[in-house]
C-alpha cells in the first residue's frame, strides 16, 4: 500500500516539478536583461559579450536553451563524454563516439557572477536557512500548542482572550514589517539589555578562535519568522481541542476517573493534532521561502539573502536554483505529511 502510494506520488511530484521548471525558466529568460552585460559591465566589448553568451548557452534560440536546461536537470540525460567532470555523471550507454546517456544529480548550471556551481553556492547557505526555519518552527510549535491548549482549557477567560489577541496580532503582521519592528526594538533600543544585534549571521569569524557560531544572532530572525505560524497554531489547536473535548469518549474518560492530565495529553491532544500537523508541514516549507526578506532584514547569511542578492545582480541560475530547491521541499513535505497522518490517526488511509 505505502509502496504503491509513494510510486504514484513520485510521478505526481515529477509532473509538478516539471511545471515549475517550465514557469521558472521562461519567466527568467524572457526578461529584457542581458546577463552577459551584467557580468562584463557597461564597458564590455562585443567579443567578450559574445564569449560569455556562448559559454552559458545564451546565444542559442530559447527553445534550444530550454531543451538543454531540461537535460541538465534530468537525473538521466545525454551529455558529452568530455563533460564528465562538470556534471559528475555515471555513463550508462554510449550513443556515439562523443556522447553518452548518463546518470547524475540534477545540474543547476553555474553562477553568472562567480562561475561557481549553483549547487555549491546553495549548499553553503542552505544549512543556515534550515537552522533558522527549524528553530522558528520548533519555537512556533512549542509556544503555539501550549497557548492553544491553555486557551481551550480556560475558554472565555482572560487567558483565552489574551491568547486570541496575540494570535490575531501575529497573523496580521507581515514578516517583513514585524522584522523591522523587532530588530529596532530589541536590536537597537533595548540592545544594552538584550545583548542582541540588529543584524548578523549564524557563523562569524574571530581572529583568535577562527570560525565561531553566534547563536544570539539567530534569536531575532527566529522569533520574526516563527511569529505567524505560531499564531496559526494557537488558533488551530484551540479550535481542535474545543471540538475534541466535547466528544463522547472524553466524557467517558472523565466518568472513569482519569486524571485531567491523562485526558488532555493522552486522549484529547493527539486527536486534535491533525489540522495542526497540516499547518506545521505547510508552514515549514513556507518558512524556507518566507526567510528571504527576514534574512535580508537581519543580514543573516542564508538562502534568502543569497537569492535576493542574486536577483539584484540578475544572476538567474542562482535564483532559479533556489526556487526549484524550495519547490522540491514543498513537494517532499506534502508526501511526508500524508504518511504522518496515518501514524497520528490510523483511520486515515493512503490512497
Amino acid at each position: 500500500m505505502i509502496g504503491r502510494y509513494l510510486l504514484r506520488k513520485f510521478f505526481y511530484s515529477q509532473a509538478v516539478m516539471l511545471g515549475i521548471v517550465v514557469v521558472v525558466f521562461f519567466l527568467f529568460n524572457v526578461l529584457p536583461v542581458d546577463p552577459a552585460r551584467m557580468t562584463q559591465g557597461q564597458r564590455g566589448d562585443v567579443q567578450s559579450l559574445q564569449a560569455v553568451r556562448k559559454e552559458f548557452g545564451l546565444d542559442k534560440p530559447l527553445h534550444i536553451q530550454f531543451a538543454y536546461y531540461i537535460n541538465d536537470l534530468s537525473p538521466v540525460g545525454i551529455h558529452l563524454k568530455t563533460d564528465r567532470e562538470r556534471y559528475k555523471f555515471v555513463p550508462l550507454v554510449s550513443v556515439s563516439a562523443t556522447k553518452t546517456i548518463a546518470l547524475k544529480w540534477p545540474y543547476l548550471r553555474r553562477s553568472y557572477q562567480t562561475s561557481k556551481d549553483v549547487v555549491s553556492l546553495l549548499l553553503e547557505v542552505v544549512p543556515n536557512t534550515l537552522v533558522l526555519a527549524t528553530t522558528a518552527m520548533v519555537f512556533a510549535i512549542v509556544i503555539g500548542i501550549f497557548l492553544g491548549v491553555l486557551s481551550a482549557l480556560y475558554k472565555e477567560t482572560w487567558v483565552d482572550r489574551l491568547a486570541l489577541a496575540f494570535s490575531t496580532l501575529g497573523i496580521s503582521a507581515p514578516s517583513f514589517f514585524a522584522g523591522i519592528i523587532i530588530a529596532w526594538i530589541f536590536g537597537f533600543v533595548l540592545s544594552n539589555y538584550t545583548g542582541l544585534n540588529m543584524s548578523g549571521s549564524l557563523y562569524g569569524y574571530d581572529p583568535f578562535k577562527g570560525e565561531v557560531i553566534n547563536w544570539k544572532n539567530l534569536i531575532l530572525p527566529m522569533v520574526t519568522l516563527g511569529l505567524r505560524p505560531l499564531a496559526i497554531i494557537v488558533q488551530l489547536t484551540r479550535n481542535a481541542m474545543l471540538d475534541v473535548l466535547s466528544q463522547d469518549y472524553i466524557r467517558t474518560a472523565k466518568a472513569k476517573g482519569l486524571s485531567r492530565g491523562a485526558i488532555i495529553y493522552r486522549h484529547a491532544l493527539k486527536n486534535a493534532l491533525n489540522p495542526v500537523v497540516t499547518a506545521i508541514a505547510n508552514w515549514f516549507a513556507s518558512l524556507m521561502a518566507g526567510s528571504f526578506f527576514v534574512e535580508y532584514i537581519f543580514g543573516y547569511n542564508g538562502l534568502g539573502k543569497t537569492t535576493v542578492h542574486a536577483l539584484e545582480m540578475s544572476d538567474f541560475p542562482v535564483v532559479m536554483g533556489a526556487i526549484l530547491f524550495i519547490a522540491f521541499i514543498f513537494v517532499m513535505i506534502n508526501i511526508l505529511v500524508d504518511i504522518v497522518y496515518v501514524w497520528i490517526d490510523p483511520r486515515v488511509k493512503l490512497q
